[in-house]
């Protein structure tokens, strides 16, 4: 099944003309719930408001989720109100990066001979414990760092293995898992250590701990590898969180070359509960952008998967 522009902006229209009129009556809008959680982030929603706003506005779309990566960077008093917003909008909290890589340094190298960088990852994630909590959170990404040249590719894989595992001892009595992030290489991090879910799905079974799986980003999978639907069944057991974008561009589905819907109904007929990630910008600026955005996660939530 594809979206086109049509379809798209015919059904933004509706949307938001059936918003406008539960404005009007003063009441809260009474859009249906989506079936999956997919969850938006700030940015999502920006000419509504501020953060606040634009879960306010994504809860009364019909969203039940919320991603926000920049949490922990966020004042504790913040965290505290976003987790009332969300437990008062019956959203679910995704994911927030618990240890924040330097992009423009390439940075950390977990499976370098060096292991002060591992020791810093790990303190890392002692101190997004306590954000996870305030935040309701049991789910947090990590970037397993970057490609030492100087070390054999096996090698880094073990010291990451290790760290990974000794990371896993940490947050598992608290309830908290780790998704670890594969990242293309060809377009947007070049040089990164974990470049496929396959890749992922070697080191979570190494670790072999329930409170460290892989986060399968879509977009980024289907530049590096594609093949997504048998790529996510072989690798199952050892997903943990699921984010969506399109490709090229990242920007919301029905903007490329990956045919989500038939993905959506993949995922439904596995009884896939958890939240995925609206992890991409809008193809379109301002509320027509917005409008467009929520058309096509109607359309794909309510996808059969025929052509």
């Amino acid at each position: 099944m594809t979206l086109s522009r049509r379809t798209l902006l015919a059904a933004g229209a509706v949307a938001t003309v059936a918003s406008g009129v539960a404005a009007a009556r003063g009441r809260t809008s009474t859009t249906a719930k989506f079936g999956l959680k997919f969850a938006p982030h700030e940015g999502s929603f920006a000419s509504r408001g501020g953060l606040f706003e634009q879960i306010a506005y994504a809860a009364d779309q019909g969203f039940t989720a919320w991603e926000d990566n920049e949490a922990r960077a966020r004042p504790v008093a913040q965290q505290e109100q976003l987790a009332r917003t969300l437990t008062q909008r019956g959203m679910t909290m995704g994911v927030f990066v618990a240890s924040m890589p330097q992009w423009s340094k390439s940075r950390p190298i977990l499976g370098s001979t060096d292991g002060a960088e591992r020791e810093a990852f790990l303190a890392d994630i002692r101190g997004s414990i306590e954000v996870a909590k305030r935040l309701g959170a049991t789910w947090m990404t990590v970037v397993t760092g970057f490609l030492d040249p100087k070390v054999p590719v096996d090698i880094q894989t073990a010291r990451v293995i290790d760290v990974m595992r000794r990371a896993g001892e940490i947050v598992a009595p608290h309830g908290i898992a780790m998704v670890m992030e594969p990242l293309n290489t060809r377009t947007n991090h070049p040089g990164v250590y974990m470049q496929s879910i396959s890749q992922g799905y070697a080191v979570a079974r190494g670790v072999n701990s329930p409170a460290v799986k892989v986060l399968a980003d879509l977009y980024h999978e289907q530049i590096q590898s594609g093949n997504l639907i048998p790529t996510l069944d072989t690798c199952w057991d050892e997903i943990g969180y699921i984010q969506f974008g399109d490709n090229p561009g990242r920007n919301e589905p029905g903007t490329g070359e990956i045919n989500y819907g038939p993905i959506v109904r993949h995922l439904k007929a596995k009884r896939y509960s958890g939240v995925i990630g609206m992890e991409h910008g809008n193809a379109t600026a301002g509320r027509a952008g917005e409008d467009r955005l929520v058309a096509a996660y109607r359309m794909i939530d309510a996808a059969d998967g025929t052509a």
